[in-house]
């Protein structure tokens, strides 16, 4: 008898990919509920369902797959207990993260001639994504911090710095930690009123992690009393009815969409795939979404006049993805938040592109220059491993 496995139908990629093999039924609401868990054998999620005992409990789920790289909205203590598999994505979306906040830091580089050189940025938890804004941060010629206790217990000290070093001395501050609620390496609030009140730069903070990370009456008093000079947010306490006054005091805002790019979108599905497929005998371990919309402009072309090199490489990725045109949905329509993230449009990542400078030779995206050593010849690790 086939598997009945209930799928969030605003999962991309997946329709018609399992119907050989297990009853599929959609969710065209996005969250499941408890109906249809209690016909399901296995569910195919995202945040926006919650699977702890008031979902579960009764029913015949057994395995549990996110198309996202976190888990905190799974009760992962409850699943195991009961001897439910799950299995989330890590890793999925880094690249479109990077891409995400390439585009926040050129918009304030080519937009608002903010001097993004030699600033000192303290990236808050270095996982998958914030090594690669590690990575982009060199590449853009600032100095990058690390911060992340728990690899710092695992790997030694090296390389890492204390979060107070990090509170006195970066001009950005970018939060790319998981939402643990509590324990040792608890990041619920991480960002409130004793992380603001010890800081002595006022720096530009940027929040792309989860929204309880940030403390919004601690976020918003920082902003009026001058200890941040910004506030840059994908993500929102209580979203999708994040807080209007934070909204209009933010830098940017978007909807949470920093990992929608159309890679990141199939990578997540790819990973639920085949992870059903390993746990029901699919025989679709290797599965892959096939011909990946392409980008409506893929040719880059740039001219140099006489703009900085900063400049420069700041307009290459704004003609990737412009997150000012996310930020300007989202401010017309605060109440829209959930339909904006439903109706993404796609967002192609670095690796589809490819650039021309000056009516030059056309190479890729990865191989673009630092533009810090003309003539553009030293590549520009952007995507992939760094």
């Amino acid at each position: 008898m086939k598997p009945t496995i209930v799928i969030d139908g605003h999962i991309p990629f997946v329709k018609g990919i399992l119907e050989p093999f297990a009853r599929v039924i959609y969710s065209e609401r996005g969250a499941i509920g408890r109906e249809l868990a209690r016909q399901a054998d296995g569910l195919i999620i995202r945040t926006r369902t919650r699977c702890d005992a008031t979902l579960l409990e009764g029913s015949p789920v057994r395995f549990i797959a996110t198309a996202t790289i976190g888990h905190d909205h799974i009760d992962t203590a409850y699943c195991e207990a009961r001897g439910i598999r799950w299995h989330d994505a890590p890793g999925c979306n880094a690249n479109a993260v990077n891409q995400y906040m390439a585009s926040a830091l050129a918009t304030l580089c080519f937009r608002q001639r903010y001097i993004l050189k030699n600033k000192r940025i303290g990236i808050i938890g270095v996982g998958n994504i914030g090594a690669k804004i590690a990575s982009l941060a060199r590449i853009l010629g600032m100095v990058p911090l690390l911060n992340d206790p728990p690899r710092e217990r695992k790997e030694g000290p090296a390389g890492f710095v204390n979060l107070e070093e990090i509170l006195e001395t970066t001009d950005i501050i970018s939060l790319h930690v998981p939402l643990n609620p509590e324990g040792a390496d608890k990041t619920f609030h991480l960002a409130g009123e004793a992380f603001f009140s010890r800081l002595q730069k006022k720096p530009l903070l940027i929040n792309t992690a989860r929204g309880p990370v940030a403390d919004t009456a601690a976020v918003k008093k920082a902003i009026r009393t001058g200890r941040i000079s910004g506030y840059i947010a994908d993500v929102w306490e209580n979203e999708p009815a994040l807080d209007l006054e934070l909204l209009e005091m933010s830098n940017i805002a978007t909807p949470h969409i920093a990992g929608y790019s159309v890679e990141g979108k199939a990578n997540g599905t790819a990973a639920c795939v085949r992870a059903a497929s390993r746990h029901f005998g699919f025989g679709i371990d290797n599965w892959y979404p096939e011909n990946l919309p392409q980008p409506a402009i893929p040719l880059i072309k740039l001219e140099t006049g006489a703009k900085s090199s900063e400049q420069l490489i700041s307009e290459a990725i704004l003609a990737t993805y412009d997150i000012m045109k996310d930020d300007a949905a989202l401010r017309a329509n605060p109440g829209a938040f959930e339909a904006l993230r439903d109706h993404y449009p796609a967002r192609r990542e670095f690796g589809a592109y490819s650039v021309m400078v000056d009516g030059g030779a056309v190479t890729t995206f990865q191989n673009f220059s630092t533009l810090y050593q003309p003539p553009f010849n030293s590549p520009l690790l952007l995507n992939g491993k760094n």
